[in-house]
């Protein structure tokens, strides 16, 4: 796996705004209509964030798989024509199709959105198929994780903090009897992560980050992002790197006017995050899919699945700290990786800090197939 580097402001790109902005809103990338890819670089990189190696036999047969699926579907239920030579592009060609206009972008992005659900729904068949406890599954996860971020605290990046750990049972207990509303399924920081950063303009470099590495803004999951810590808007029309972005953004800048409510009664009123649940792709290992049965196996390379996370960004006034929110995929393909759930957390206090918190379950698909968990 290849770590991004740091990117500066200066180095954002269209593509990079707008996926922190639907994290930071909670927002939901089936419902875009075009993506934002500068090159064909750019959209490998992201393809490769999601543990999918264009370059791997085993990962280009399941993209093929998938994409055929899905041309399938919209030809028999809406009689959607798809012209030949959107039909023979490989996923880079589909991302940098639906980053252009014209008729052949709205053809690639529905392509997209529909391999997008039929990945989803095969790993998560994949994910409860494969005979592997939440246990193993979560140090997937951690193993993944810690790698990125010791990478990230090695090269010297603006983080004064970083701390994973899961959520012992009497905290699950806790949390369930005094949510009368949340379910032990929606739950999603079993494990979970938090990064401090040494200042609020560190907050979107390291969560772009974050997305090139560990969390693409695919797998950001919709509605259940909290931002009670930096307002969109006002950071970018302050920042000239990002202010020139403005108007080719696929909403109105003023959508995010204000801040979200904090709707955690146990959360005090001076606590600042930005928190959100996403899946994580993460590999099976070859040893577990060999230990699985033969129909799980053969499923496996047909299917993948991935695992959910939460993710937050939090500014601190009194020493508080915490994180939430999920993620989704969507305008995207996954391919032959799994994913697990968590959840994660970023804050700046006033010194600076970014917190991220991250939660798992199980595993599915195949080269070394991906898992996702939700919930």
């Amino acid at each position: 796996m290849t770590i991004p580097e740091l990117r500066t402001l200066d180095d954002f790109t269209l593509a990079d705004l707008e996926a922190i902005r639907v994290l930071l809103r909670g927002g939901s990338v089936v419902d875009w209509h075009r993506l934002n890819f500068a090159d064909e670089s750019e959209a490998e990189a992201f393809v490769r964030a999601q543990e999918i190696d264009p370059d791997d036999p085993a990962d280009a047969a399941r993209v093929l798989q998938v994409k055929e699926a899905a041309i399938d579907y919209l030809r028999r239920h809406f009689d959607f024509p798809v012209p030949k030579p959107v039909a023979k592009r490989d996923l880079v060609g589909l991302l940098m199709l639906a980053s252009s206009k014209g008729h052949r972008q709205i053809c690639a992005c529905a392509i997209l959105k529909v391999m997008h659900i039929i990945h989803h729904l095969e790993a998560r068949e994949l994910l409860f198929l494969l005979p592997t406890a939440d246990e193993e599954v979560f140090q997937w996860v951690e193993q993944k994780v810690y790698h990125v971020m010791a990478s990230a605290l090695a090269n010297d990046f603006p983080i004064l903090e970083f701390i994973g750990g899961r959520k012992n049972k009497d905290s699950l207990y806790t949390k369930l009897l005094s949510k009368p509303d949340v379910s032990a399924s929606q739950i999603y920081d079993k494990v979970r992560f938090r990064i401090v950063t040494r200042s609020s303009h560190d907050i979107f470099p390291v969560l772009n980050y974050v997305q090139h590495s560990i969390v693409p803004f695919n797998f950001v999951i919709p509605g259940q992002s909290t931002n009670t810590l930096a307002r969109f808007h006002e950071y970018c029309r302050s920042e000239p790197a990002l202010s020139q972005h403005i108007p080719h953004m696929q909403l109105p800048l003023d959508l995010e006017d204000g801040l979200s409510p904090i709707d955690n009664r146990f959360t005090a009123p001076s606590y600042r995050v930005v928190h959100f649940v996403a899946d994580v792709p993460v590999r099976v290992p070859d040893k577990v899919l060999a230990a699985a049965p033969p129909a799980v196996r053969s499923s496996a390379i047909r299917s993948s699945s991935r695992p959910s996370s939460k993710c937050s960004i939090e500014r601190q006034t009194r020493g508080t700290k915490r994180a939430m929110q999920a993620t989704r995929l969507t305008n995207r393909v996954r391919s032959s990786p799994s994913c697990i759930g968590s959840r994660w957390a970023v804050s700046a206090s006033p010194s600076g800090a970014v917190d991220a918190k991250r939660k798992g379950r199980r595993p599915g698909s195949p080269r070394r197939p991906l898992l996702v968990v939700s919930g």
